[in-house]
């Protein structure tokens, strides 16, 4: 599965400040398969 992946400043009035987050705009929810390949 291929995702675009942008990362955040949170907390930030500033880039480069606050606290680095991911953000992964889906078109549709993955299954429970897909979200449980690396938790095991």
């Amino acid at each position: 599965m291929a995702l675009t992946i942008y990362q955040i400043d949170a907390f930030a009035n500033k880039l480069f400040e606050g606290n680095p987050a991911a953000v992964f705009p889906l078109g549709k929810w993955p299954s429970d398969d897909i979200m449980q390949i690396n938790s095991k």
